[in-house]
């Protein structure tokens, strides 16, 4: 992944396995190396970011990469049935979910739709404790808050499902928290839990 990610940052990219041989190849099965599970910003297309392939990655994606119970039965998928070694939980810099949920608790904020509303809402928590730490009357900084969400985000999968704890206990399964920085097109490690 790491190698990967250097070849997109330097404009290297080697695209491998994106031909017709390994679209046969995976016709019968896929056998990924790593789980990704991140925001579904257009601009976090996880296999370009990361010079993978077809196959290379078991992808799960929501706005904003709010912890749920379709994101976990998938990421157990991943685990228990494709047996990956790696979750990665992506998290990325100017991030729409995180400024709207900076954006809700300001005086007189607008109304949400329902279904917006109950996205941004779990990230409430980490804009309350980023404010927390500022003078009051100083906006919270969405990097900042972006950074403390991907935290919670990492802890709320390893709470939200006893296969995942149990594997990341039992040394089979690694959880590596990662910011992907937009101009920089680079992912860097915040949190990781297990042996990476």
């Amino acid at each position: 992944m790491v190698r990967g990610n250097e070849r997109f940052v330097a404009g290297t990219p080697n695209h491998p396995r994106q031909d017709v041989e390994r679209r046969e190849e995976l016709l019968g099965a896929q056998s990924p190396d790593v789980a990704l599970f991140g925001c579904s910003d257009s601009r976090l297309a996880a296999e370009i970011i990361f010079d993978k392939g077809l196959g290379d990655l078991f992808v799960v994606r929501n706005a904003g990469q709010i912890i749920s119970d379709s994101v976990v039965g998938s990421l157990e998928y991943a685990v228990a049935v494709l047996h990956v070694p790696l979750i990665v939980v992506l998290g990325h810099d100017e991030c729409g979910a995180v400024r709207a949920a900076i954006d809700s608790q300001e005086t007189r904020a607008p109304q949400l739709p329902p279904h917006i509303h109950s996205l941004i809402e779990r990230i409430t928590p980490a804009v309350l404790r980023v404010r927390r730490s500022l003078d009051p009357g100083v906006r919270p900084d969405a990097t900042e808050v972006g950074r403390e969400h991907l935290r919670d985000t990492v802890r709320q999968l390893i709470e939200s499902s006893e296969l995942i704890s149990d594997a990341v206990a039992a040394g089979t399964l690694a959880i590596v928290g990662a910011n992907y920085r937009l101009l920089e097109g680079t992912a860097v490690p915040d949190v990781i839990v297990g042996a990476a």
